[in-house]
């Protein structure tokens, strides 16, 4: 799809189609559709981050609420979002003990920071998954929200760069 494309969408449309750009957050598509026209894949990315960034913290909070445990219920249940699906597709095949271990640090960190561990798990090796997760557990909670909305936003690049059919590496 190329950008004329995108910006010739009627609002039903727009949001259909980059709705989960954001997990869960179709609100935020219908925003950016009022910013058309974009002039190319970076702009349009460009409106999602800073939709985000302007939020206040409970609204980013709230964001990251509405993404997945990394391994978690949603994967073994099969509820993730076809998005969601495709990224966490390396982490199907964990073991008993590497699900145990994920599930015993994202309990860890959801009852200290509020929000799910959010990691672009599409730019990560599994292994590096609860390494990543425990490291950020010692994160002061400014410092983890900035990080996690980074995450946010690297997960929906690529998921904008999927749509877009462009290469998520010139992001």
């Amino acid at each position: 799809m190329d950008i004329e494309k995108v910006n010739s969408m009627d609002f039903g449309e727009f949001v259909d189609v980059f709705g989960n750009v954001v997990e869960k957050c179709p609100l935020i598509a219908a925003a950016v559709w009022s910013q058309r026209p974009f002039l190319d894949l970076e702009d349009l990315q460009k409106h999602f981050f800073a939709f985000i960034d302007a939020l206040p913290q409970s609204g980013q909070e709230g964001i990251l609420r509405c993404h997945p445990d990394l391994a978690g219920r949603d994967l073994q249940q099969g509820t993730l979002t076809a998005e969601s699906q495709r990224e966490h597709r390396g982490l199907t095949s964990l073991g008993a003990d590497e699900l145990l271990r994920l599930a015993e640090l994202n309990a860890q960190y959801r009852a200290r920071f509020g929000f799910p561990f959010i990691l672009a798990a599409r730019l990560s090796d599994r292994a590096a998954v609860p390494r990543e997760l425990a490291r950020r557990l010692l994160c002061p909670p400014a410092q983890e929200l900035r990080t996690a909305l980074g995450e946010v936003k690297k997960i929906s690049g690529l998921r904008l760069a999927d749509l877009l059919c462009a290469n998520p590496a010139k992001l």
